[in-house]
């Protein structure tokens, strides 16, 4: 491609909506433009890049069995319904209406559809192992869409579902497409980490993310470097260990503490640690109230609480004040378990139960409690672990203490058993004759989340620095006097020598200053950088990789085998 044809509206500018480098640097590249918040147009060069991702996706799907299709985003109603996500899912998904007034959705994802499909067509054990797979377009109504396309409510994703006997035959098929995905983000040249997943709304037992690492991301994960564990900050087990068993029980006391509303006030005024104290957090689930006791040096874990309490996240809000008075007789700010209102459901952490005389609100405005005891000032429901994971914490498996870190989610696989299956109707004959529900799984890569997780690792101050595999041009010739016949007859050969040798290339022959051409070539970051000036008459051209500062002069006609070595480097013999 001549750059003096490509559509390429390239920013000097940072736009004041981007936070993130992907954001930043996809926009002043233009390779994507914001129609609406959260919903982006692929330019040019920004879709080739994607169309390059999706390649490698098929690749590895295709070589692990899988079989294309490619599904409506239109979904009716009634799928949802029989599953009991139309509901569930929450404000999150598209609903729309038909001029016959049925409803319908965009789809969030396709579980329900895929088994839909195979319903009627699939009815033998005979027909099984069964895995199926699309590229599609997905749309999400995301509450806050931010940073590009971290965060869209329509991006395009590769998801796959497998149909197996049993669920000894869905761990195989699970197994083998976290090979697969090991090698789509290996491929992709991204640093990431797999680690145990929350299965959510999408059902299921067992679930794994793959995280490509960024200190940008917005998923947390804690890991173990002693031993294989690891898990996002929503799945991950918290070990948090109370040493009260010595200690004798004191008397139950009222405490005066005027206007101390917060742990941090509470902290000072009773020069007591935090974690001597009960922290309340009130909450209206699904119209009724909750109140959750925590250790107050720790914070809640509200996937946790939403998984106990089975609701959506949309059904979970901070209670009002009025709701706060009603259930404790109390200003916000003195909330605690000891004479709490029965209207109100009471969950407490187990941690809660081994620790002895602590601080908890009075339901009295202006009043704390010290010395309070679980099972002889109050009982609730105990939860087994409601904590976030933090810093220091210890391994669930070896005992070790836990690093945190950042990624971004490019990827979830997910047992899901027979949820879909069963509410769809989707049934086989096995051996035997007996008729069975499927046994699911279902897999997704984001694969426009995974051009900016790329993005994220492969950048510097002047633009990106796209990996060889998924660059969107291989080469970029830039002639830097295009008014200089020497210098535009031996770019011109060399960008249809290049061409005939099947390298995607890029001719920079605009009549444009050499320095916004070198600008702009560091900006949209190909790989692979030929520079012709004023030694072309001599056959002479300078040679560089974005990855590097160093340029050498080299003959023209060794730029091929140089070329050639930089994929062979890459692992892309050609």
């Amino acid at each position: 491609m001549k750059m003096s044809n490509l559509y390429m509206p390239t920013l000097r500018e940072v736009p004041a909506e981007a936070e993130l480098p992907s954001h930043k640097l996809l926009l002043r590249a233009g390779m994507i433009r914001k129609l609406v918040s959260g919903v982006y147009s692929y330019l040019p060069l920004g879709y080739r890049v994607v169309r390059k991702v999706e390649k490698i996706c098929r690749e590895e799907m295709d070589a692990a069995g899988s079989q294309e299709f490619l599904l409506s985003a239109i979904q009716p109603k009634e799928l949802w319904e029989a599953s009991g996500r139309w509901q569930d899912f929450g404000p999150e998904m598209f609903k729309l209406v038909d001029r016959n007034e049925r409803e319908f959705c965009l789809g969030p994802t396709h579980e329900e559809y895929f088994t839909s499909v195979i319903k009627d067509e699939v009815n033998s054990y005979k027909q099984l192992p069964l895995n199926i797979y699309q590229i599609q377009t997905k749309y999400r109504d995301e509450k806050r869409p931010r940073f590009g396309l971290m965060r869209g409510r329509e991006f395009i994703m590769k998801d796959a579902y497998s149909f197996d006997v049993d669920e000894e035959a869905l761990k195989k098929a699970y197994q083998i497409m976290w090979d697969a995905y090991d090698k789509i983000f290996t491929r992709l040249h991204l640093t990431y980490k797999i680690v145990q997943g929350d299965t959510g709304a999408m059902g299921g037992k067992v679930s794994h993310e793959f995280m490509a690492m960024s200190d940008v991301g917005e998923g947390v994960i804690a890991y173990c470097d002693n031993c294989d564990y690891a898990a996002t900050d929503e799945k991950a087990e918290v070990v948090y260990i109370v040493d009260d068993a010595d200690s004798d029980l004191l008397e139950m006391e009222k405490v005066y503490t005027p206007n101390i509303k917060t742990i941090e006030d509470l902290n000072e005024y009773l020069s007591m640690e935090k974690s001597r104290f009960g922290k309340a957090l009130v909450y209206n689930s699904a119209g009724k109230p909750v109140v959750v006791i925590i250790p107050a040096d720790r914070e809640l874990n509200e996937v946790k609480l939403l998984n106990y309490l089975k609701v959506g996240e949309h059904e979970l809000e901070f209670a009002d004040e009025e709701i706060i008075r009603e259930i404790t007789g109390a200003d916000k700010g003195f909330t605690g378990p000891v004479g709490l209102s029965k209207d109100a459901r009471l969950l407490i952490d187990s941690r809660i139960t081994k620790m002895k005389n602590i601080v908890v609100g009075g339901n009295e405005t202006d009043y704390h409690i010290k010395n309070a005891n679980y099972g002889r000032d109050f009982e609730g429901e105990i939860v087994d672990d409601l904590l976030l994971v933090a810093e220091g914490d210890i391994c669930p498996k070896c005992g070790e203490l836990l690093k945190i870190d950042r990624g971004i989610e490019v990827g979830n696989i997910f047992q899901l058993g027979t949820k879909y299956s069963e509410s769809i109707g989707a049934k086989f004959l096995d051996e035997n004759g007996k008729e069975k529900p499927f046994v699911m799984g279902s897999y997704g890569v984001g694969v426009t989340r995974s051009v900016a997780a790329v993005v994220e690792q492969y950048h510097d101050e002047d633009g990106i620095i796209w990996p060889l595999v998924i660059a969107p041009y291989h080469v970029i010739i830039t002639v830097v006097n295009t008014k200089n016949e020497d210098q535009m007859e031996l770019g011109e050969k060399l960008y249809k020598e290049l061409i005939s040798l099947g390298y995607e290339v890029l001719l920079d022959d605009r009549n444009e200053r050499a320095g916004v051409k070198f600008k702009d070539s560091d900006l949209i970051g190909i790989p692979i950088r030929v520079t012709v000036g004023k030694l072309a008459g001599e056959n002479t051209v300078e040679y560089s990789l974005r990855t590097s500062k160093d340029k050498t002069e080299v003959n023209a006609d060794t730029v091929k085998d140089l070329v050639l070595d930089e994929f062979i480097k890459a692992g892309l013999l050609r």
